[in-house]
């Protein structure tokens, strides 16, 4: 098998919304976003960042044209859409491994899963407990 030259991403929800909302972690992330390669959200990543998105809206913390900004760079950005859930298995044994919230728990098992297929696969996230179990699993 042959190395790719272009990064192969998973980017979990804290990164996605790092590229659409202006925080300290903006720069790195829209950096990634910008540069070639295969981006990958789920559909977890996709509910959740709509989830924020309608709520801001929803609270008036942005101005609608904003949010309707945020949703079109969400719809256009440079991320395919998978749709693979995490195995049960992956889900119990990782479970066990390490100290994550159900989403990260999520996030992470389908990036194994997705890494049995593309061994080359790393997960962009801002989260710290997450980005150690990424670490931990060759992500």
């Amino acid at each position: 098998m042959t190395k790719r030259s272009q990064p192969v991403v998973y980017w979990d929800t804290s990164a996605i919304l790092s590229v659409l909302f202006k925080d300290e972690h903006s720069e790195k992330a829209r950096n990634l976003a910008d540069r070639d390669g295969v981006h990958l959200i789920s559909s977890l990543g996709y509910a959740e960042a709509c989830a924020v998105l309608a709520r801001i809206g929803r609270e008036g913390l942005l101005t609608d044209i904003l949010v309707k900004a945020a949703f079109e760079v969400l719809e256009t950005g440079p991320w395919r859409r998978i749709h693979l859930p995490p195995a049960w298995e992956d889900l119990r044994d990782l479970s066990k491994k390490w100290p994550l919230r159900g989403a990260d728990l999520w996030h992470l098992a389908a990036a194994k899963r997705i890494q049995q297929e593309l061994p080359e696969l790393s997960l962009f996230t801002f989260d710290e407990r997450l980005k150690n179990a990424a670490n931990g699993e060759g992500l």
